[in-house]
C-alpha cells in the first residue's frame, strides 16, 4: 500500500491510478477545513489547534484507508474531552473567545461524524460560518484574502459533491466555484456601499477590543517599558502630510506626559492641575497640516505632531487637552480612528506660568540617587544661567562613555545613580528620567513627555508610518520667557537615533537572528524592504477605503450621487434599486448566452440531463450511438416505448450532427427532436 507522501507525489507527478470519487471529494473537503481554519490559528489556544489538526488528520487516514467511520460510543468520549477543555479554558460556554474554540472543535468533530449527504451540508455551512467568526479578531487585508481563497474551495466542495456521473477536473471545478464567488461580486458591492452602516466595528462584540494584549505605550515609564517596544513591529498610526514631509529631526509626536517620580517609576500627575479655559501658547512659525489615522490601542490618548494649535475634530469621540497638554479622546479608542490636525513646531509654550504653579515639576523623592544630588550641586555652583545647566548635562552626556543600548545592566534602588555614574547605558527612557531628575536638582521645572519620535514616509502612497519600534522619550524644562522647552538628552548620546532610525544605531534582526535589517549594500534586505513598503502600502489602503467606510463616509456617498440628507427610508430604496441594477448586469448576459445556444445542442443536453435524472448519465467518452445502445440494451431500466423514443432522438441527433452534407438541420428536425424528447419519459 501506498504511503500518504507518496500518494501525493503521485498526484502531483500525475502518474497515479485515478482516486475514487469518494476519496477525492473528501480530501478536497479536508482541505477547505484546513484554510478555513488557518485564520484562527494565531488567537486560539494551542492544544484546541493541535486537537482538530490531530481530528483532520484522523479523517484523512480514515479516507486513505478506506475504513469505517469511528463508532459514536468512541467519538462521544472524544468530544465531552473537548468541550471539558474549553469550559477549563474560558470558564464559560459563552462569549467570543469560548464559542469559536467550540465551533472548530465541533467542526472538526462533525467530519468524523458524516452518513449522509445532510452531514456535508451542515459541515459546509459550519465552514461557512466560522469564515465570518474569523472576523471578530481580524480585518485584515490578509485575512479577507484567506477568507476569499476558503470560500472558492468551499464551493468547490460543494459543487464537486453535486456532480453525477463524469465529474470535471479539479480546475474546472476551481474555476466554477471562483465564477460562483464572482458572480456575487456586484451585489456586494451594492451591499457595501448602500446597506445603512451602524457606528462601531461591524464585526466587534461587547468586551472585545479593550486594548487587551496590544503593545503601545503604557501610562508609566519604568527602565524597560520603552526599549521593548522597539522589537514591535506593529503599526502606531499613519499620516499624511497635506504640505511638505519635515524632516525626520523634527517629528516628535506628543503622546503621554509623566510628572510624577517614586524614585523608580514616573507616572503622570496624581492631582489633576487646575483646569483652564485656554493654554497659552505663543505659535511662531507657519502651521503645519496632517492627517492621522490611528490605529486602536485600547486607550483614550491621541498623539499630535509637537504642539497642537487645535483640538482634533473626532466623530462621535470629544477630544480634550489637559494643562500639559496631553491629548486625548473622552472614552478609549477602540476602533481606527482619523481626524485632522495643525501642529506649529516653533512656539513659545506657557513661557508667564507663575513659580508657584510650576513647584509641581520640581518635586523628587526624598531618600533616593544622593549621588545625583551632590552632581546636581556642583553644576549649580560652576553655571551661570539654567541654559549653562542644560548644556553642562548634555556635554556630559556627550563626552563621558555614555552607551546606548537595549540592553542595558539591570538597575537598583537608586536607579539614576547606578546609571549616571556606574552602568552609562541605557535607552531613551534612562536619559530622559536621568535627565529630568538633574534638573529638578538643580531647580529647573521638568516633565517627561513619551510619544513616538520619526516615521517612514512609504514612496508607494505617500504615507508616514509610525511603528511601534519609533516610540521614544524626552523631556521638557520650563525656563524664564521661553517656556516649555523640549530637550532630547539621547540625541546627545545617539544623535544618529533622531537623525535617521533606530535601525541605524541598532540594527534589528529577524528570523532568529538570521537577517539583520540593514539595508546598505544588502540587495536582499532592499528587496525585502521594499516588498513590506508596498504591504503597507496595500494594507493602508484597505485600511482607508473599506475598514474605515463609517456611516459618515457612507452619508457624503450617497451626497455624491444626489440624494442629500438621505433617511433610512430612502437609503433602503436606492439599495433595491441598486441591488436590482447589480443582479441584472450579472443575469442578463447569463440569458443572452443562454438564448445564443444551438438549439439542436440545446435538445441534447436536456435529453442527457434527463437520462442522468433516471441513473443513466452519459459518459465522457460516449458519442450518441454508443449512449443509445447503452440505454436501449436489455439491461436498461427503461421502458420499451422509452427505448423506442429515445432510439429516435439519438439517430436523428447523430444525422443533424453529423450527417453528410445536406442531410443535416432541415426544417422540421427541431420539432420533431422536441417531440421526441417529450416522449422520452
Amino acid at each position: 500500500m501506498k504511503t500518504p507522501t507518496a500518494i501525493f507525489r503521485s498526484i502531483a507527478a500525475g502518474t497515479s491510478r485515478p482516486m475514487s470519487r469518494e476519496k477525492a471529494d473528501t480530501l478536497l473537503l479536508l482541505g477547505a477545513c484546513a484554510l478555513v481554519l488557518l485564520p484562527h490559528a494565531s488567537h486560539l489556544p494551542a492544544w484546541i489547534m493541535a486537537c482538530c489538526a490531530l481530528l483532520l488528520g484522523w479523517r484523512g487516514w480514515v479516507t486513505f484507508r478506506g475504513n469505517r467511520m469511528p463508532p459514536r460510543w468512541l467519538l462521544l468520549p472524544v468530544a465531552m474531552l473537548a468541550m471539558a477543555g474549553v469550559y477549563w479554558t474560558h470558564k464559560t460556554f459563552f462569549g467570543r473567545d469560548a464559542g469559536v474554540a467550540m465551533l472548530t472543535l465541533l467542526l472538526t468533530l462533525k467530519l468524523l461524524e458524516m452518513h449522509a449527504k445532510r452531514d456535508l451540508f451542515v459541515v459546509l455551512f459550519l465552514n461557512f460560518f466560522l469564515i465570518l467568526s474569523s472576523f471578530f479578531y481580524s480585518q485584515s487585508i490578509g485575512t479577507a484574502l484567506i477568507t476569499v481563497t476558503a470560500v472558492i474551495a468551499l464551493l468547490t466542495t460543494q459543487v464537486s459533491f453535486q456532480y453525477t456521473g463524469v465529474v470535471p477536473p479539479l480546475r474546472k471545478r476551481l474555476r466554477v466555484g471562483a465564477t460562483i464567488l464572482g458572480l456575487a461580486a456586484p451585489l456586494t458591492l451594492v451591499l457595501f456601499l448602500l446597506f445603512p452602516r451602524i457606528e462601531g466595528p461591524l464585526w466587534g462584540m461587547p468586551g472585545d477590543a479593550q486594548g487587551s494584549g496590544r503593545t503601545g505605550l503604557s501610562e508609566s515609564m519604568a527602565p524597560g517599558n520603552i526599549s521593548k517596544l522597539v522589537n514591535s513591529d506593529d503599526v502606531a498610526f499613519r499620516v499624511k502630510f497635506a504640505d511638505t514631509v519635515p524632516e525626520k529631526v523634527q517629528l516628535y509626536w506628543r503622546g503621554i506626559v509623566l510628572s510624577d517620580f517614586d524614585g523608580r517609576t514616573w507616572t503622570a500627575l496624581k492631582q489633576s492641575l487646575p483646569r483652564r479655559s485656554t493654554i497659552h501658547v505663543d505659535f511662531l512659525d507657519q502651521p503645519l497640516h496632517y492627517q492621522v489615522t490611528l490605529e486602536p490601542h485600547g486607550r483614550r490618548w491621541l498623539f499630535a505632531l509637537d504642539v497642537p494649535r487645535q483640538l482634533p475634530q473626532l466623530e462621535g469621540n470629544a477630544a480634550n487637552a489637559s494643562q500639559e497638554l496631553q491629548l486625548s479622546a473622552s472614552t478609549a479608542i477602540t476602533d481606527r480612528l482619523r481626524y485632522d490636525a495643525v501642529s506649529h513646531r516653533n512656539y513659545r509654550l506657557q513661557p508667564n506660568e507663575a513659580p508657584a504653579s510650576l513647584q509641581q515639576w520640581l518635586a523628587l523623592p526624598t531618600g533616593f540617587n544622593p549621588r545625583t544630588l551632590d552632581y546636581a550641586g556642583r553644576l549649580s555652583r560652576n553655571a551661570q544661567t539654567n541654559v549653562d545647566l542644560i548644556d553642562a548635562v548634555l556635554k556630559d552626556f556627550r563626552e563621558q562613555n555614555f552607551r546606548y543600548t537595549l540592553e542595558p545592566p539591570t538597575l537598583g534602588r537608586h536607579a539614576v545613580d547606578e546609571f549616571l555614574f556606574d552602568t552609562r547605558a541605557g535607552f531613551c527612557e534612562h536619559y530622559s528620567g536621568a535627565f529630568v531628575v538633574l534638573m529638578r536638582a538643580v531647580g529647573i521645572p521638568a516633565r517627561v513627555v513619551t510619544g513616538y519620535q520619526g516615521g517612514e514616509v512609504n514612496p508607494a502612497d505617500g504615507y508616514m508610518t509610525v511603528r511601534q519600534s519609533d516610540a521614544h522619550a524626552w523631556a521638557e524644562v520650563w525656563l524664564k520667557g521661553r517656556g516649555w522647552v523640549r530637550i532630547d538628552p539621547t540625541a546627545a548620546v545617539a544623535p544618529s537615533r533622531v537623525e535617521q532610525n533606530l535601525g541605524s544605531v541598532i540594527p534589528r534582526r529577524v528570523f532568529g537572528g538570521l537577517l539583520t535589517l540593514d539595508g546598505s549594500g544588502n540587495l536582499l534586505v532592499q528587496k525585502w524592504m521594499s516588498l513590506r513598503q508596498n504591504l503597507d502600502a496595500m494594507t493602508n489602503a484597505w485600511n482607508q477605503w473599506v475598514l474605515n467606510y463609517t456611516p459618515q463616509k457612507q452619508k457624503r456617498f450617497f451626497e455624491s450621487i444626489g440624494f442629500p440628507d438621505v433617511d433610512w427610508r430612502t437609503m433602503i430604496s436606492v439599495m433595491v434599486a441598486f441591488g436590482i441594477a447589480a443582479v441584472a448586469v450579472v443575469v442578463l448576459p447569463l440569458i443572452l448566452q443562454q438564448q445564443k445556444r444551438d438549439p439542436v445542442d440545446a435538445i441534447y443536453q436536456k435529453f442527457c440531463k434527463r437520462m442522468a435524472r433516471k441513473g443513466l448519465p452519459r459518459e465522457i467518452h460516449e458519442g450518441p450511438r454508443a449512449y443509445a445502445t447503452r440505454l436501449t440494451e436489455n439491461a436498461s431500466p427503461l421502458l420499451p416505448e422509452t427505448k423506442a423514443a429515445l432510439a429516435r432522438f439519438l439517430e436523428l441527433y447523430e444525422t443533424v450532427r453529423y450527417g453528410a452534407p445536406g442531410s443535416n438541420m432541415r426544417p422540421g428536425h427541431l420539432s420533431t427532436l422536441k417531440s421526441l424528447l417529450a416522449e422520452c419519459r
